[in-house]
C-alpha cells in the first residue's frame, strides 16, 4: 500500500464482494463489483432499498459495459439478491462506458427511467451512434490529435485509429429519454435525501451522490481511494483546459463530514474524503510543477509522458495519458506560464515564458 492509501481508513480491508454477490455498506445500501476488459478490471456499482409511487424496489447507480458477462451477473443478482423486489430506476453518475453500458439493456430488462444529467445524457446518446463514434476519444481523429501532440509510436497511433468503434462496442445503445438531475437537486431514495454534487474536468456533467442521514457519498470517479481520476484533453474539444474544471470541482465536497463513507466507481470504500482531496490537490501540483520544468525546452505532450508517467504504458493506457499530459500543459498555458508554437513537423510543442 503507498503512503496515500495508508492515510485513509477502509471499513472492509481487502474483503470484496465477488462477482455477481452483494454487500451491505449502510442501510439499504448494497455494493457489487462489476469485471472490465482493461488494466482497470472493475468498476463498483450500487443498489439502494428504494420506494417510488408506493411500490417498492430497488434504485441502481451505474451500470457496467455492455458484455454477455456482466449481463450474467446481473441476472444472478436479479435471481438471488434483490428480496423479490424489482428495479425502479437507474442512475448513472456520467457517459463513461463503465457506468452507461447496460443502461439500455437495464432500463428496458426492467421497464425502468434512466435518470442521469443532460449533458452526460446528450453526449453518450451522440457517441453511442453509428455515426457519432467518431466524435469519441478513438479512431482517425483521436490519433490525428495525439500526433499533433507528439505521439510517434506507429504501433500506439494505429491503435488508437483502429478503435473508432471502441465506445459503442461497450454502449451499443443509450434509452431516449430520461429523467433530468441538476446540481442541488435532492434525490428522495427509500425515504432519504440524496444530494446531486456536479463536477466537471473527468466528464462532461458528472454527478456524485451524498446523503447526510447516512453520512454517505457515492463519488462516482470524481473521488478515487488509489488512481488518480483521470483528466484529459481529446480530439472533440481540442482546447480543453480540464484540470482547473476538476480541482474547483472538489471544492464541493468540503462542507462534507469527516466521516463520510465514501463509496467510489473504483478501489474500496473509505473514510478519509478531505485527506484524499488534499493529495489530489497535492498530487496535480507537483505533476504541473514537473511539466514546467520540462518546457524550460520546448516540449510536445509526448515529450512530457516519461516525466508524469513512470510505468510502462500499453497502447490503451496510452491514450489516456498523452490526454493527461495535455491537460496538465493547457492548464499551465492559459494561466500564462506557458506559450506553445507548431512546429515545421506540425507537432505542438509548449515552452516555458
Amino acid at each position: 500500500m503507498n503512503p496515500n492509501e495508508q492515510k485513509l481508513t477502509y471499513p472492509w480491508g481487502d474483503d470484496l464482494p465477488a462477482t455477481g454477490t452483494l454487500r451491505t455498506v449502510a442501510d439499504g445500501v448494497r455494493w457489487l463489483r462489476m469485471p472490465l476488459p482493461f488494466a482497470l478490471d472493475h468498476i463498483n456499482l450500487w443498489l439502494l432499498r428504494d420506494k417510488i409511487d408506493g411500490r417498492e424496489g430497488w434504485t441502481i447507480i451505474d451500470c457496467g459495459v455492455a458484455r454477455d458477462e456482466v449481463k450474467a451477473a446481473w441476472e444472478n443478482i436479479f435471481q438471488e439478491a434483490l428480496d423479490g423486489l424489482p428495479v425502479l430506476r437507474v442512475i448513472v453518475t456520467h457517459m463513461h462506458p463503465d457506468h452507461i453500458g447496460l443502461a439500455h439493456w437495464l432500463c428496458e430488462r426492467w421497464d425502468a427511467p434512466l435518470w442521469m444529467t443532460n449533458t452526460d445524457f446528450v453526449t453518450a446518446r451522440l457517441w453511442s451512434r453509428p455515426d457519432g463514434g467518431a466524435a469519441g476519444a478513438n479512431g482517425q481523429r483521436a490519433m490525428e490529435h495525439f500526433a499533433r501532440h507528439g505521439l510517434a509510436d506507429p504501433e500506439a497511433l494505429e491503435f488508437i485509429r483502429a478503435r473508432s468503434g471502441y465506445y459503442i462496442n461497450l454502449v451499443p445503445e443509450v434509452p431516449e429519454t430520461f429523467h433530468r438531475i441538476m446540481d442541488g437537486h435532492n434525490i428522495d431514495i427509500g425515504g432519504r435525501q440524496w444530494r446531486v454534487i456536479v463536477g466537471y474536468g473527468h466528464a462532461p456533467e458528472h454527478a456524485s451522490l451524498y446523503c447526510d442521514t447516512l453520512r454517505v457519498l457515492i463519488s462516482g470517479d470524481m473521488v478515487l481511494p488509489r488512481i488518480s481520476t483521470n483528466i484529459s484533453v481529446f480530439n472533440h474539444e481540442p482546447e480543453a483546459n480540464p484540470l482547473p474544471l476538476y480541482l474547483n470541482s472538489l471544492r464541493e465536497y468540503d462542507d462534507l463530514p469527516e466521516d463520510t463513507l465514501v463509496l467510489p466507481s473504483h478501489g474500496r470504500p473509505f473514510k478519509g474524503l478531505h485527506e484524499r482531496i488534499m493529495q489530489q490537490h497535492t498530487h496535480h501540483a507537483e505533476r504541473l510543477a514537473e511539466v514546467l520544468d520540462v518546457c524550460a525546452q520546448p516540449a510536445s505532450a509526448a515529450d512530457v509522458l516519461p516525466v508524469m508517467f513512470h510505468r510502462k504504458l500499453d497502447h490503451h493506457q496510452m491514450g489516456f495519458a498523452m490526454g493527461e499530459a495535455l491537460a496538465h500543459l493547457h492548464a499551465l498555458f492559459f494561466e500564462g506560464k506557458l506559450v506553445r508554437n507548431t512546429g515545421e513537423d506540425g507537432v505542438i510543442r509548449f515552452t516555458r515564458v
